[in-house]
């Protein structure tokens, strides 16, 4: 584990918080962060369904939409929650890519709701990876797991600040994962 002590302070002033990790890197995060009703913006395809009822089970609480099905009404249901000190997660190059390539959803939703926004990466030291656009990883049984969390930030106000927003989360969240992969 690289980086928890971010979010102690942050979680002792009961600020609201923004994780933000890439698809392809999920499990890992949101396995650790299990139990604590973190809200989940999933899609509704296929693959999120599954997802969604995995979490469900974890302690999420799922909140429906993507960017290409109903995000508007789930990015503000995410920034009702956050406004009362809530926390959310996401996948920024989600639901299908381009992988690791940040959207703008992330960084929206911590703007609105005055929150922190959270880099996480994860590596394992062997895994399987799936053959789909983001090469989700499984870690395999006995490996070695490192979870980074980036240095918590806040975003500017304004369309400039949601641009240096994704800009600057994309680029954290590029730095966690290779603080993740060098120990793994």
């Amino acid at each position: 584990m690289r980086g928890e002590e971010h979010l102690r302070g942050l979680h002792a002033a009961g600020a609201p918080l923004v994780y933000a990790v890439w698809h392809g890197l999920l499990l890992v995060p949101l396995w650790h962060r299990r139990g604590r009703g973190i809200a989940l913006l999933v899609s509704g395809h296929r693959d999120g369904t599954r997802l969604a009822g995995a979490a469900r089970r974890w302690g999420y609480r799922i909140v429906s939409g993507s960017s290409t099905r109903g995000g508007v009404a789930g990015l503000k249901a995410v920034v009702r929650d956050l406004a009362q000190g809530g926390e959310a997660a996401f996948t920024p190059d989600g639901p299908r890519g381009p992988a690791r390539v940040a959207k703008g959803g992330a960084v929206a939703a911590a703007q609105h709701g005055g929150a922190f926004l959270v880099p996480v990466a994860a590596a394992a030291s062997a895994a399987w990876r799936a053959g789909s656009w983001d090469s989700f990883m499984v870690p395999r049984p006995f490996s070695r797991v490192r979870i980074v969390y980036g240095e918590p930030f806040r975003v500017a106000r304004g369309a400039g600040g949601l641009t240096e927003g994704r800009r600057r989360l994309e680029a954290e969240l590029h730095r966690a994962e290779e603080w993740a992969q060098c120990a793994s």
